[in-house]
C-alpha cells in the first residue's frame, strides 16, 4: 500500500505511520501510473479541476475488480468558501489570483453517480452529507479552514498582503455570520464503485 501526497509537510507527517507493506510517496495524483486494486482518496480531487477526466484516468488505474473511494468536501456554495472567491477578487489581491473566475471544481453529487455508471462501475454510491458542526462564532470557521481552504489563498500570497487578506476574509465571514454560537454545515461527497471483474 503506498501513500500519496505532494506536500512535503503532510508526508513529514505521514512517515510515522509507515511500516512493512505501507509507504509513504511524494506525488501528484494527476499523474499516477501503475494499476491498483484500490484507490481511495481523502479530501484530496476536490484541487483539481476536469473531474470527469480525472476520474476517467483514476478508474484506468484500477485492476479488474477494483475499487475506488473518495471523500471530498463540497462547500464551495458556503459563506466561508465564497467570501474567499470575494476578497480574492478585490483589487490589491486579484493580480495574484489570475484564475479565480474558475468554477469550484466538485460537481453535483448525482453527476459523480452518473460518471462511475458511464465508466462501467458497479455497487455505485454517491452521497452528499453534511457534518453538523456548532462553533463559538465565525471566527472559529476562519481557523477551521486556515488548514484547508485558505491555505490556496494565502500560499500565493506575499508574506505582507496574506495578513490583510486573512483580516478582510474574517472581517466579511463576521458580517455575513453574526450569530453567536454559529452553525457550520460541512459538506462532503462520499463516492465508491468498483470496477467489474474480468
Amino acid at each position: 500500500m503506498t501513500g500519496l501526497d505532494s506536500s512535503p509537510e503532510m508526508l513529514a507527517r505521514s512517515h510515522n505511520f509507515a511500516r512493512e507493506g505501507l509507504s509513504f510517496v511524494q506525488g501528484d495524483f494527476r499523474e499516477l501510473e501503475g494499476q491498483y486494486d484500490l484507490i481511495f482518496s481523502n479530501a484530496a480531487l476536490q484541487w483539481a479541476d476536469d473531474h470527469p477526466a480525472l476520474f476517467a484516468r483514476l478508474w484506468g488505474r484500477l485492476n479488474p475488480g477494483g475499487q475506488m473511494a473518495v471523500q471530498m468536501p463540497a462547500n464551495g456554495d458556503h459563506p466561508s468558501h465564497r467570501l474567499a472567491r470575494e476578497v480574492a477578487e478585490e483589487p490589491e489581491f486579484r493580480a495574484y489570483f489570475p484564475h479565480q473566475g474558475r468554477r469550484h471544481p466538485v460537481l453535483p453529487v448525482e453527476d459523480y453517480a452518473q460518471l462511475f455508471f458511464d465508466l462501467g462501475g458497479q455497487g455505485i454510491t454517491a452521497v452528499l452529507k453534511v457534518y453538523p458542526h456548532v462553533l463559538p462564532d465565525a471566527g472559529a470557521i476562519v481557523e477551521w479552514v486556515k488548514g484547508t481552504l485558505l491555505t490556496a489563498y494565502l500560499g500565493v500570497l506575499p508574506e505582507g498582503l496574506q495578513g490583510a487578506f486573512l483580516e478582510r476574509y474574517r472581517s466579511r465571514l463576521n458580517e455575513s455570520m453574526p450569530q453567536k454560537p454559529v452553525f457550520y454545515g460541512f459538506k462532503r461527497v462520499l463516492l465508491a464503485a468498483s470496477k467489474p471483474a474480468v
